[in-house]
Parts: C-alpha cells; structure tokens; sequence
C-alpha cells in the first residue's frame, strides 16, 4: 500500500493568464493579483512563463524588424533592481509564497529572457538569463553570461526549484547541469505556443504538442516534477504587437499550462479555456521513487566516462584580466 503520510506534500500553481501587454506597471500589478489568488488556494510556489512581464515579443517571428515595438518593448522589461520588482517581491512576502518570475530583464537598453525566483519572505534566491535566445530572439534580446549557470534553490517546506526557459529545453549540457543538483521541482516557462497544424510549414517541437513533449522528457530525465507553464495570447495581444493572422502567435492562444510527474505523466491541466491557475499536490516522495529505478545524475551516471565541466563566471564587457 502506498504511504499516507503528506509532510512531503507541496501545493503548488501553475499560471495560464494573459499579461497586459508592452505594459510594466501594469502587468506589475496583475502579477502582485494571481500571486494574492495562488496563495488564497494554498499554494506554497506559483511559476510564471517566459517574458510574462512585459509579454513575449510576438512579432518578431513575422517582421524582426519593428523599432516602435523595441523600443516600448525595452522601456515596459523590468529591471532587477527596481521599484517594480521590490513591490513583486513585497507581494510574495505579504502573501507568504514562493515565485517563480519569467520575464525580460532590462539592464541598461539591453534586454535578456530571465527568471528569478523569488521566497516567501520577499527575497530574490537566484536569477538567471537564458543560455542562448532562440533564432529570432536574438533580434531583441542578448546571451546569457554565467548568470545562465543559476544555482537550484532549496525552499524550505517546498523542496529543491530550478527553472529553465523555453527551448533550453533542448540544450543536454545545461539540461544536465541544472537536474544534476537535485532538483525536486524544476518550472519550465514557455512563451504562447500554437497548436501544431498537419501540413504546416513550422515545427511540430515548436508547437503545443512539441514543447509539451520537451517537457514531459525533462520529467523523465530529472525524475523532477516539471512544472509546464506557458503564456495566453487575445486579440488584445495580437492587435498590439500587430501580429493578427501571422503564421506564428496570429491568433489566440489558450495557452497549454500543465503539471507533469516525475514519470511523464501529466497530473493537472486546465479544464477550460479560461485564464486560470493549475493547482496540484505534489508528493515529493515520488521523486525519490523515480530515482531508485533510474538516477541520471546518480546511480544511473558513469562520471568515470562521462562528465560535464562547466564556466559559471559572470563577464562583464568591462573587466581585469586575471
């Protein structure tokens, strides 16, 4: 029979809402509303997607060139040291739960895709910037340094949170690095994802079908809770970025947010189409029951013939050389 003891029980919330959109202060405050909301139902962490402040950058997937739309989209990013994300961080102190934040960190006029994750008493644990953006990212937003290499945080009365961003998801090395330090809860942020559509000229691992599946194989490989959390896009959002029939992000968008065990299995997705959070208990010990059949970083790894070095230096452009 299985265990009935629920001390290794954590609630959490997995967001599918819409952002306001090239709007910081006003994402800002709908983000500081779905945290109140995730904490009223009990959870202990609640996970955003990629960019979900200020909004993912639809339309450089149809014209990668649109300077109104980078600049609004540079001066809505959230700088790491500001009143706006104090005032998040106030939030999840008020409100005695963990965040995890997707969103595009400005610094200086530059932007990068981030997440930071946040405790329940108001303090940034870890940030960090994805590795490499994906194609056309790389038209608004810079690489990574060493800030991609963020430590997996231990959560008191949570567990061991570590997140990547969208088609990190791919990359086996930093896959690897992040699930090799014991995650228990790894939040997988994603940007609005369109359904996959037979015929098409895209890719079905770009669509919801795809990333899903990216997904579930993280669940598998880390033997971690993965929680899927992906953005929702309107006809607010379509006509702001002026995307509205693009063969990317050019129509509406659900959104495909889910919670996935460390076995694959999805355990909560919504039941409407409706912007809503995904709640679920997590028993953590069903971690500990993957890894004793199969422990990639562990029992299951050969380091004497395989290993992963890694750089976790930040370099900055101006620097000693040592």
């Amino acid at each position: 029979m299985g265990s009935t003891d629920t001390s290794n029980t954590v609630r959490v919330a997995v967001t599918q809402h819409e952002p306001i959109w090239l709007d910081l202060q006003g994402t800002v405050d709908k983000t500081i509303t779905i945290i109140k909301e995730a904490a009223e139902a009990g959870a202990k962490l609640v996970a955003f997607p990629e960019c979900w402040i200020p909004g993912y950058p639809a339309w450089i997937w149809s014209r990668p060139v649109d300077f109104d739309c980078g600049v609004k989209y540079v001066e809505n990013s959230l700088k790491i040291d500001s009143p706006e994300m104090r005032s998040i961080c106030t939030a999840a102190a008020d409100n005695t739960i963990n965040v995890s934040l997707g969103f595009s960190e400005r610094d200086g006029d530059s932007v990068y895709i981030s997440q930071a994750l946040i405790d329940e008493h108001g303090k940034i644990q870890m940030a960090r910037r994805k590795m490499k953006p994906t194609h056309m990212e790389r038209t608004i937003f810079g690489d990574a340094s060493g800030t991609c290499l963020a430590k997996v945080v231990e959560l008191p009365e949570v567990g061991r949170v570590g997140g990547l961003s969208c088609w990190e998801h791919i990359q086996p090395l930093l896959k690897y690095y992040t699930f090799s330090q014991g995650e228990q809860i790894h939040v997988a942020a994603w940007p609005p994802l369109d359904p996959f559509v037979d015929g098409s000229p895209g890719f079905y691992s770009m669509s919801v079908e795809g990333c899903r599946t990216q997904a579930q194989a993280y669940a598998i490989e880390s033997q971690s809770f993965v929680l899927h959390c992906t953005g929702v896009i309107t006809e607010a959002g379509l006509e702001k970025m002026k995307t509205v029939g693009a063969p990317v992000m050019g129509n509406s968008i659900v959104g495909s947010s889910a919670v996935i065990a460390p076995d694959g299995r999805i355990l909560s997705a919504p039941e409407t189409a409706n912007e809503q959070l995904v709640i679920a208990d997590l028993d953590l010990s069903l971690v500990t029951k993957a890894k004793t059949f199969a422990d990639a970083s562990g029992h299951y790894s050969r380091p004497d013939m395989l290993w992963l070095g890694y750089d976790d230096r930040l370099k900055p452009v101006a620097r000693a050389d040592v």
